[in-house]
């Protein structure tokens, strides 16, 4: 190879670097951006905790063990969509398939609790329409709950996009986009777990 080529081939593989590292840059500012978003919903929260216009407060309506159970079935999931960055990182296009269908498929199961949860809330009367403490508790939850909806579209296009395209340099930038995605949005979990479910129904 001349110096020519080489040098040309050097500068295009810079050029494509600093594109993905401004790229990923954006995608923190927006993680960023979705954390103050998150935040004003805790402070809503936190504001409107007490004010059950009369009806059942936090530890009358939520069950502890079953909110346990969803936030063992997403911290799995983060560990599972780890494993798969892991696979990326080696190239391994099939264990990248297999680690995110895992990761999809427990995503899944969180969503379905979730919407379980909700649905009993409402049957028994306690919509989010029934004081401010439920309107906060149901805009803070369903927020989270579309943040994974929105992760779990992402994640069947990007296995789509793997399984018929392989790991291409494009590919993995987005998958790594993906992955930070899911963790944030398991750390935004663990939050809403301990002041919602155990600090707040304490």
């Amino acid at each position: 190879m001349s110096e020519v080529a080489l040098y040309k081939r050097l500068k295009r593989q810079n050029e494509q670097q600093e594109s993905d590292n401004k790229t990923i840059f954006g995608f923190w500012v927006y993680l960023m951006t979705d954390c103050l978003l998150f935040a004003s919903l805790f402070a809503t929260y936190a504001v409107l905790h007490g004010n059950t216009f009369g009806g059942s407060g936090a530890k009358d309506l939520f069950d502890q063990p079953f909110a346990l159970t969803e936030t063992l079935i997403l911290l799995t999931s983060s560990f599972t969509c780890g494993l798969a960055t892991l696979a990326m990182h080696r190239r391994r296009k099939d264990q990248v398939l297999f680690w995110f269908a895992v990761t999809f498929v427990l995503g899944v199961a969180f969503l379905a609790m979730e919407l379980t949860e909700f649905t009993r809330l409402v049957h028994e009367g306690n919509s989010w329409r029934r004081s401010g403490f439920l309107t906060s508790f149901f805009t803070l939850v369903s927020t989270h709950g579309l943040h994974i909806t929105v992760g779990l579209l992402w994640m069947i296009v990007m296995w789509i996009r793997v399984a018929q395209g392989g790991l291409k340099r494009s590919t993995v930038r987005r998958l790594t986009m993906l992955s930070m995605f899911w963790h944030f949005l398991d750390i935004v979990w663990i939050f809403m777990f301990t002041i919602v479910y155990l600090m707040g129904a304490a």
